[in-house]
């Protein structure tokens, strides 16, 4: 592994070498203040070449005010000076064998305040211009085709690619966010801006790292970054409507329709859309929905807090709302999105308003190997699931700027959702030959769940630069209601194929949960010299929360009516939450250092109102953290990050409910659990060369675990486990993660290539009838990639390279998951004459044989279309496509946990044809195209 990373780097680097030296001509000079005569440091110098304005090569002043720029290509090239607060100067120059260096001397620059009516030199138009942090690139420098959307103009700026299902990388990153104006746009989904959103409305594109919003209102560095896109439209396109509307009818019954539309009126803007289609696109996203208890549903620890996330989950497992390739979908969505601003900008309003449902229907079968001291115990299981989900949900966000330091965030929105779901699993496991157990079970589920949030933030900034104050205070509500119904069946053999035991269950279900939460955060920050300030926290958590779960038996046929007092309880919960956090920021020149820790102290109360039993619990957690970031330039920096946090054993651990969904596998408490510790260590490194499209990155982390809480499985003859946690002492679980990308652009076949290398994986312990099981899981690939951008004529990209997996028990290490692979991808796309294009794109997959299952799997997902555009701005389009026109589309996956081994197949969408009739309309500006 080692080797191969540094083989990479020898040959990359060897190339960007060899190219440098292809060159020999130089320029320098000094840059000024031309009142003061103050030398001007980190001023931005760029060459442009005079024909395109395309950037050559650009450097920063030093703190003389010196630069110098070596290794250009002979050639006319226009020299662009900017610094902020001045006016740009720019100058035009040649280069040839006459004249090989090109000495400015003393350059002087202008205040803009000073400058007045004054031009300095008109210069031609800029594509691309470093702004401290920012890249920003000039979208009129560009070719935009009628039509085109913001992705087809991303795709010809340099440093930025888009795959085809419209995932946006840039500077070797991928981007989190897409901005209107510096506006989130309907909850953020990037696709929404990058697809829809006309590339002719475009004035500028800037990308740059979006700090936290603490680090932005403190000015301190804390390290979190988000690779964002700023799309800055034209003043004469803030004015109008667009919109997309597009039909989609298939066989098989597939079908997928969409309309959108956006009214834009200065400062404002007002969108909805809609959406309905069973083809796997489930509308424009739920992307927010883990903001807001979306994740897990059970009763968890979260930085020392104890979080009941009452988001529709319960004992019958609901249906979380997420779509993940298993089954056949029908989405239904839309929403609507406004935002505004006034009163000189200091007041905005930004609003959305989303509702869908989602249906998935599917069968699922999984064959496992649960390994055992010496023994292996295998099952074959099969599911059927109808899952339904419906939801809306409503948000408000208002910002008022109170004066130059005060400002003030209020933020509300609600989540109503409704799910039902329908499984029936049936499996058999078996010791060799011999057939140990069966069961069949059927499960109905239909929850009612309803989430509140509100919250309010006021931020302060004192006259000494530096010295900050903000505080928040929030409040979520959470509320969820659910009742279903169990019906298992369980048989147990003798070993002669003859029935030893059944075991049956017919009960209904109730869970009742509800959660309110209220938190406040109070931060100071005070600057103790130039170089080191101070950051002091302190929050107050309150939660209280209920949770009734009562399962009744059946008194006559369909009448459930029977308390079951051993599966039934009613808790309530009580905590109190208090942290205390200090940390100290030291930054100079290009060196940042943050360190420090939060201390939380946590009294918990939770009483059984059926035994009247009081659980209560104190406790402390540490989470100390420590960061250093060093800044080459603006487009390179190297960090190190270090975060350990107390974990403590959840309320299931301890105490869990009494279930009876799996009659196979039961789970017991263990009250002398202790806390473990874990640590983690993240190494980041990357850079970036705007004039070469270089970029290299490179990600690592290695995190372990101090007295870490495992499983301890006791399996019995019958293949019926018992769980429970207890803590490993002598054992230390480990978790690694490894990434290396390098990507070029070659400029003279205008091909941008790319490799990576992957690795991740880790060392996890368990005890399986009272032997220590250690299991070994690790992921190793590399990938190698080339993609070219034409516009209106052409685009491909290619990857694919190799993969092999590591699966192994210490139980059975002979009979393990071991065993390589190959991903590939591709996509290209052919405008033909008389306005056709054709595009195909491609997946294949292969997984090898392995000890464990001794069958190998490999796919090929193949897709075209044909499309055909009418009107004067190809506005109207025609295409026919070809979904998986192999039709080898089979759900599959593999993977390990603990000491057990799973294959998994599933239904999945599979070949089918489309026609789809597509329509954009546009007014913006006073620009009508019909």
């Amino acid at each position: 592994m080692k080797i191969t990373i540094l083989l990479t780097f020898f040959l990359l680097s060897s190339l960007t070498l060899i190219a440098q030296n292809n060159a020999g001509y130089s320029i320098k000079g000094n840059i000024t203040d031309t009142a003061s005569k103050v030398k001007l440091s980190g001023a931005t110098i760029a060459v442009l070449n005079a024909k395109d304005s395309i950037m050559r090569a650009f450097v920063w002043t030093n703190d003389d005010g010196s630069f110098a720029i070596n290794n250009l290509p002979k050639g006319k090239f226009i020299l662009l000076v900017t610094y902020p607060e001045y006016a740009d100067y720019s100058d035009r120059f040649d280069l040839d064998s006459i004249k090989k260096q090109q000495d400015f001397g003393r350059l002087n620059m202008i205040l803009k305040s000073r400058l007045l009516a004054e031009v300095l030199v008109k210069g031609e138009v800029t594509a691309i211009k470093i702004k401290g942090d920012t890249t920003e690139y000039n979208a009129r420098a560009y070719k935009i085709e009628p039509n085109a959307k913001v992705e087809d103009l991303l795709k010809q700026l340099q440093g930025i690619e888009v795959d085809k299902d419209g995932k946006i990388t840039a500077q070797g990153t991928t981007v989190g966010k897409v901005l209107v104006d510096g506006e989130e746009f309907f909850g953020d989904d990037p696709t929404l801006v990058t697809k829809n959103i006309r590339a002719d409305m475009v004035d500028k594109v800037q990308v740059y790292d979006k700090k936290s919003d603490q680090a932005t209102f403190t000015g301190i560095d804390d390290g979190q970054k988000t690779k964002t896109i700023n799309i800055k439209l034209k003043e004469d396109k803030k004015n109008g409507y667009f919109g997309k509307a597009d039909a989609e009818q298939g066989t098989d019954g597939y079908y997928s329709d969409q309309l959108l539309f956006n009214r834009f009126k200065a400062k404002m803007k007002f969108s909805f859309y809609g959406t309905l289609g069973n083809n796997g696109k489930t509308g424009l996203g739920w992307e927010d929905n883990n903001k807001y208890n979306g994740g897990s549903d059970n009763m968890t620890f979260g930085d020392g807090v104890i979080y009941i996330n009452n988001s529709g989950g319960d004992e019958l497992d609901s249906f979380n709302g997420q779509y993940d390739g298993h089954g056949i979908p029908l989405a239904r969505t839309g929403g609507m999105h406004y935002d505004t601003k006034w009163n000189a900008d200091k007041e905005s309003l930004n609003t959305n308003y989303k509702i869908g449902s989602l249906e998935i229907t599917g069968k699922d079968t999984t064959n496992s190997q649960n390994n055992l001291p010496g023994d292996i115990i295998n099952t074959n299981s099969g599911q059927k699931f109808d899952k339904f989900i419906f939801r809306q949900k409503l948000d408000v966000t208002y910002n008022l700027k109170i004066d130059t330091d005060q400002t003030i965030k209020i933020s509300v929105d609600g989540t109503d959702k409704h799910s039902k779901l329908t499984e029936k699993f049936n499996s058999q496991s078996y010791r060799n030959d011999t057939l140990l157990n069966t069961n069949q079970r059927t499960i109905t589920n239909n929850v009612n769940g309803k989430i509140f949030d509100a919250s309010v933030f006021y931020t302060k900034k004192f006259k000494k630069k530096g010295r900050t104050l903000s505080f928040l205070v929030s409040e979520a509500l959470n509320q969820s209601n659910a009742n279903g119904l169990l019906n298992s069946t369980t048989d147990f053999y003798n070993g002669h194929k003859t029935i030893d035991s059944p075991q049956i269950v017919n009960q209904r279900k109730v869970n009742i949960n509800n959660s309110n939460v209220v938190n406040t955060n109070l931060t100071y920050t005070e600057p103790l010299n130039k170089l080191w300030s101070a950051i002091l926290n302190y929050s107050l958590n309150v939660n209280n929360g209920t949770s009734n779960l009562e399962s009744y038996d059946m008194s006559t046929s369909g009448v459930y009516n029977i308390i079951d007092p051993s599966l039934s309880n009613d808790f309530k919960l009580n905590q109190l939450y208090n942290q205390l956090g200090a940390f100290l920021n030291y930054t100079k020149g290009n060196n940042t250092v943050n360190f420090g820790t939060k201390a939380s102290g946590v009294n918990f109360h939770q009483l059984d109102e059926n035994t009247g039993i009081l659980y209560k619990r104190y406790f402390i957690n540490w989470n100390p953290s420590a960061t250093y970031r060093y800044k080459f330039s603006q487009q390179q920096s190297v960090s190190i990050n270090y975060y350990g946090s107390t974990q403590q054993p959840s309320i299931q651990q301890i105490q869990p409910i009494r279930v009876n969904t799996d009659p196979l596998n039961i789970t017991i408490g263990n009250p002398n659990l202790t806390p473990s510790f874990n640590s983690n260590i993240y190494l980041n490194y990357n850079s970036y060369k705007v004039i070469s499209g270089q970029s290299i990155w490179f990600n690592a982390s290695y995190s372990f675990t101090n007295n870490a809480i495992v499983s301890d499985n006791r399996t019995d003859t019958t293949g019926k486990s018992t769980y429970q946690s207890v803590n490993l002492g002598n054992k230390t679980p480990t978790n690694y993660y490894v990434s290396l990308y390098y990507g070029q652009k070659i400029k003279p076949l205008g091909l941008n290539i790319g490799a990576d290398i992957y690795g991740n994986g880790g060392t996890s312990y368990n005890f399986v009838n009272g032997a220590l099981n250690r299991t070994v899981s690790d992921t190793y690939s590399a990938q190698f990639r080339v993609s070219k951008y034409e516009t209106k004529k052409y685009e491909f990209n290619l990857s694919a390279g190799p993969t092999y997996n590591i699966n192994q028990s210490s139980l059975q290490s002979a009979v393990n998951n071991n065993g390589g692979g190959m991903n590939a991808n591709g996509y290209f796309s052919v405008y033909l004459p008389g306005k056709f294009q054709v595009s195909a794109d491609g997946y294949y997959t292969y997984t090898a044989k392995t000890a464990s299952f001794p069958t190998d799997f490999h796919k090929f997902i193949l897709n075209a279309s044909l499309i055909k555009t009418f009107l004067k701005e190809d506005n109207l389009k025609l295409s026919l496509s070809g979904n998986d026109l192999l039709n080898q589309n089979v759900g599959f996956t593999r993977n390990a946990y603990a000491s057990s081994i799973y294959q998994d197949s599933y239904t999945t969408i599979k070949r089918y044809f489309m026609l789809s009739i597509i329509y954009d309309f546009n007014h913006m500006g006073g620009g009508l195209s019909k």
